[in-house]
C-alpha cells in the first residue's frame, strides 16, 4: 500500500509521465484501428491500384491524426513536453538510429519523389521494380540475380528506406522512361563494310523508330528541367578496327522494360540480312583459321647392317 502511495506521489510530482503513458495507449488504439481499416480495404477492394492508394491514404491519415492528437493532448504542458521530448529523443536517437533513419527516409522519398511504385530502380546493388513503399521499407520485385538480362528472378526484396541516404539511387523510369543500350557486331576483314553499315542502320531505324520518336519529346523536357546537354536519340553506328575483326558498335535508345526483347530482334534481323548477302558480309569469331600447312622435309637415315 505504501508503494502504491509512493507511485501516486511520484506521478503527482511528474504529471507529464502519466500523460505520456496515457498517450501511448491512445497511439496503440489508433494504430490498431488503422491496421484493421487497411485489412478491411484489402479484402473489399479488388482493383490493385485503387486498393494500394486506399491503403496508403489510410496510413497517411493515421500519421496526421496521431500528430494532431499529440499537439492537442500536450498543448497544456509545453514546458514539460519540451523536457521529456529532449530526454526521449536523446535515448531513441542512439538506440533506434536505423529505425529513425528509415522513417525519415520514407518521408524524404515521398516529398522529393525519389521513386514510387512502378519505377525500376537500383539501390544498394539491388535492381528491381518498386511494388510498395511504406513507412519503413521499400519492397521490390528483384531483377537479375542469377537471371541474365532484365528479367524477374521471382524474389521479393524488402530494403530499409534508410539506404536512400547511404548511396546512389538509380531510377530507370522517372522523368525519362528510356535507356541507351549497345549492340556489338564483329565483322570479318574483307567483308563489304559499306553494305554492312547500310543494313545495320536500316534495320535499327525500322525497329527503333517508335522509341526514337517517343523519347525525343521527353528528352527535350529533361533538358529544360535539368542542367544537361542535349543528346542524340537516333541510332548511331561507330566502326573501329581490332586485331581480329572490324567492330560495329550500334548505340540506340529503348524503353527500359523492352531492352532484352529489342536486342533480340535487332540481332536476329541483322543475322538474317548478313546471311542473305551472298557471302559479301561475314560475321567474325575468335577462332584460329589454318590457312596453309607448312611443307615438311623429313630425311630418314637408315644405317646399313653388315
Amino acid at each position: 500500500m505504501v508503494e502504491l502511495t509512493n507511485m501516486q506521489d511520484w506521478f503527482n510530482d511528474y504529471p507529464f509521465i502519466l500523460m505520456a503513458f496515457k498517450f501511448m495507449i491512445v497511439v496503440l488504439v489508433v494504430t490498431i484501428g488503422i491496421q484493421l481499416i487497411r485489412a478491411y480495404l484489402k479484402r473489399k477492394i479488388t482493383n490493385t491500384a485503387i486498393r494500394y492508394k486506399a491503403q496508403k491514404g489510410t496510413e497517411v491519415f493515421g500519421y496526421i491524426l496521431l500528430f494532431l492528437l499529440a499537439i492537442s493532448y500536450f498543448s497544456g504542458s509545453i514546458k514539460d513536453l519540451t523536457l521529456i521530448i529532449g530526454v526521449i529523443t536523446a535515448g531513441l536517437a542512439f538506440a533506434l538510429q536505423e529505425l529513425i533513419l528509415s522513417i525519415v527516409g520514407s518521408i524524404y522519398i515521398l516529398l522529393f519523389k525519389v521513386y514510387q511504385p512502378g519505377d525500376r530502380i537500383e539501390i544498394n546493388n539491388i535492381k528491381g521494380d518498386v511494388i510498395d513503399v511504406d513507412s519503413m521499407y521499400t519492397t521490390m520485385m528483384e531483377i537479375g540475380g542469377w537471371i541474365s538480362g532484365d528479367n524477374y528472378s521471382g524474389r521479393i526484396v524488402k530494403l530499409s528506406n534508410a539506404y536512400v541516404f547511404k548511396g546512389g539511387v538509380y531510377n530507370y523510369s522517372q522523368d525519362f522512361p528510356f535507356i541507351w543500350d549497345e549492340l556489338d557486331l564483329p565483322i570479318r576483314y574483307g567483308s563489304d563494310i559499306d553494305l554492312a553499315k547500310a543494313i545495320v542502320i536500316k534495320i535499327a531505324s525500322e525497329i527503333l523508330s517508335e522509341f526514337t520518336i517517343n523519347s525525343k519529346s521527353q528528352w527535350e523536357g529533361i533538358v529544360k528541367k535539368y542542367y544537361i546537354e542535349d543528346a542524340e536519340v537516333q541510332p548511331t553506328l561507330a566502326v573501329s578496327l581490332t586485331d581480329n575483326w572490324i567492330k560495329f558498335n550500334l548505340r540506340y535508345i529503348v524503353d527500359f522494360k523492352k531492352r532484352r526483347s529489342v536486342k533480340h530482334h535487332l540481332s536476329d534481323r541483322i543475322r538474317v540480312e548478313f546471311e542473305n548477302s551472298e557471302g559479301k558480309i561475314v560475321l567474325a569469331s575468335a577462332t584460329i583459321e589454318l590457312i596453309k600447312i607448312p611443307e615438311l622435309d623429313v630425311k630418314v637415315n637408315i644405317a646399313k647392317q653388315e
